[in-house]
C-alpha cells in the first residue's frame, strides 16, 4: 500500500470540523486520507513538500463534454439557438469516429487534471457502443475520477432532439457500465436525458426510470433556452410530466427559465442544478440559476459545460458565476435606492460550489470534496509565494481570486500523484498530441466550418 505524506501546507479543509491549518500536514493510505494535523509522521511515506503552498481539495466540474477538446476555438461566437444547435448538435456530432471520441475525452481530461479539476462529470454523445467505449478507455487513460454520462447519440439531432419518441440506446448502456464502468474505482455511471424539453412525455419518464433501474445519476438539460415555447408553443413547461420523479438523484444542467417556484420545489426534492455561467452568458441561455438555487435554500454546483469555445479551467467559472450574482444582487439594492454595504455570495461559497457542492451533485459527497479523513485523496496544492499570488492574507481568496492553473504545483487523484511541480506526469500528453490535433482539423474541415 502507498503512503503519501503532504506536509507543511496551508490547509484549506473546507471540513466545517477540520478547517483551515498552517503549516499542517495530510496523511495519505492506499488512497485514502487518513489523518490532518501537525507534524504527522509515516516511516514509509513519499513525502510532498507543500511549503509555500494552499493544500485543497481537487475541484469538481458537474456538468462539461469533454469530446469537443479538440475542436476548441470555433464556438466563440456562437449563440445556442443559432449556431450551436445546427453546427455542433446537427452537424459535427455525428462526424465523431471512435477515436475522435478517445482523443477528445483524452486531452480534455488532461487538462482538468492540469487546472486543478480531479473529477468531471463528462456529457457524452456516443454515436456507437465503441465511441461510449473509447470515451471511457480516454477517462481511465488519463487518469480522472470521472461520472461518465452516456447520453443521446449525436448521429441524427431529429431523432433525438426534437420531440423525440426514441429512449437511449438501453442495451449499449447496460454493456459499457458492465463491462467498462461497474469495477472500476475512478468511474461511475450516469444518464444524460432530455426531459420533457426535447422529447415526449413518456420517452423523459422512461429514461429516468432506466436511470433509477440502474441506480445511475441523471442528469438533464433543461431550461436553458424557451425552445417548447418558440417552436411548440404555450408556456415553459419546467419539469411538466417529470414534476413527481424528482429527488436526489436528479441533476439539471442549466434550468436558467424555471420559475422560482419550480426551483423552490426541486431543492426540496434534492435536486441539483449546475450552472456553467459563462457559457450561459455568452450563448443566449439566460441569467444562470444561482440565485434562485440560493433563494431557495440551496447552492447550485458550477461547470464549464461547453469547451469549444471556453477553457476547461473551473477557476474561471468560480470567479465568473460569483460575480454575476453578486452584480445582480447588488443591483436589485442600488434599484432600491439604497447603497451596497456587503456583497452576498462569498469567496468561500463559490469555492465550495466547486468541490462540496459539486460531489454532492454527482452522488459523491461522501468520496470527495472537501479534506476529510475517511475521504478519497483528491488533493491540489496552490503556490502562495508567487509573485503574482503574494502576500497570501486570505488562503481562499488567493485560491479563488489571485491564482490560475500555472500557479497549480501538485495534484492527486485517489492519492495518485498526477502532476508534480506543475507538470503533468501523464506520457499521452507528448504521445498522443499529434493524433489530438488532427483529430480536430478533420472535423472542422468534415464538418465545413468557416472560421
Amino acid at each position: 500500500m502507498t503512503q503519501r505524506l503532504i506536509r507543511n501546507g496551508t490547509i484549506v479543509s473546507l471540513d466545517p470540523d477540520i478547517g483551515q491549518l498552517t503549516e499542517g500536514d495530510v496523511l495519505i493510505d492506499d488512497g485514502e486520507i487518513v489523518e490532518i494535523g501537525h507534524g504527522l509522521t509515516a516511516s514509509n511515506a513519499e513525502e510532498i513538500d507543500a511549503t509555500g503552498q494552499i493544500v485543497l481539495p481537487g475541484f469538481v466540474d458537474s456538468h462539461i463534454h469533454l469530446a469537443q477538446t479538440q475542436v476548441r476555438g470555433i464556438a466563440g461566437d456562437w449563440s445556442l439557438m443559432g449556431e450551436y444547435f445546427d453546427h455542433m448538435l446537427g452537424n459535427m456530432t455525428g462526424l465523431y469516429q471512435p477515436e475522435d471520441m478517445y482523443l477528445g475525452g483524452l486531452f480534455g481530461a488532461l487538462e482538468k487534471l492540469y487546472t486543478g479539476t480531479t473529477t468531471a462529470l463528462d456529457w457524452s454523445y456516443p454515436n456507437s457502443l465503441e465511441h461510449g467505449e473509447r470515451a471511457v478507455d480516454a477517462l481511465q487513460d488519463a487518469g480522472l475520477r470521472a461520472v461518465y454520462t452516456y447520453g443521446p447519440p449525436g448521429d441524427d439531432s431529429a431523432k433525438w432532439w426534437y420531440e423525440s419518441d426514441v429512449g437511449l440506446p438501453e442495451q449499449n448502456i447496460r454493456e459499457l457500465y458492465t463491462e467498462k464502468i461497474r469495477d472500476d474505482d475512478l468511474l461511475s455511471l450516469a444518464l444524460g436525458l432530455r426531459g420533457p424539453d426535447f422529447c415526449v412525455d413518456e420517452t423523459a419518464r422512461n429514461d429516468l426510470e432506466l436511470a433509477r433501474e440502474l441506480e445511475a445519476l441523471a442528469t438533464i438539460h433543461m431550461g436553458a433556452a424557451l425552445w417548447p415555447s418558440s417552436v411548440y408553443g404555450g408556456d415553459y413547461r419546467g419539469f411538466g410530466c417529470m414534476e413527481d420523479m424528482l429527488g436526489p438523484d436528479v441533476n439539471v444542467a442549466h434550468g436558467n427559465h424555471f420559475s422560482q417556484e419550480d426551483i423552490d420545489h426541486a431543492v426540496e426534492q434534492g435536486v441539483s442544478f449546475s450552472a456553467t455561467p459563462e457559457v450561459e452568458m455568452q450563448m443566449g441561455h439566460g441569467i444562470p440559476v444561482t440565485g434562485k438555487v440560493t433563494n431557495a435554500g440551496g447552492r447550485p454546483a458550477w461547470g464549464v459545460d461547453v469547451c469549444s469555445n471556453i477553457s476547461g479551467d473551473m477557476s474561471s467559472q468560480m470567479r465568473i458565476g460569483m460575480q454575476v450574482q453578486r452584480m445582480f444582487d447588488n443591483q436589485e439594492i442600488l434599484e432600491g435606492d439604497e447603497e451596497v454595504t456587503e456583497v452576498s455570495i462569498t469567496c468561500r461559497d463559490t469555492l465550495e460550489m466547486a468541490t462540496i457542492e459539486g460531489a454532492r451533485a454527482l452522488g459523491l459527497e461522501d468520496e470527495i470534496g472537501t479534506l476529510t479523513p475517511g475521504k478519497r485523496a483528491d488533493i491540489i496544492t496552490i503556490e502562495q509565494n508567487d509573485f503574482l499570488t503574494a502576500p497570501s492574507h486570505s488562503p481562499i481568496q488567493t485560491a479563488v481570486f489571485q491564482s490560475d492553473p500555472s500557479h497549480i504545483d501538485t495534484v492527486l487523484v485517489d492519492g495518485e500523484v498526477v502532476k508534480r511541480n506543475g507538470e503533468l506526469t501523464n506520457p499521452l500528453v507528448d504521445e498522443e498530441f499529434d493524433r489530438f490535433v488532427e483529430s480536430g482539423r478533420r472535423l472542422v474541415d468534415e464538418a465545413g466550418l468557416e472560421l
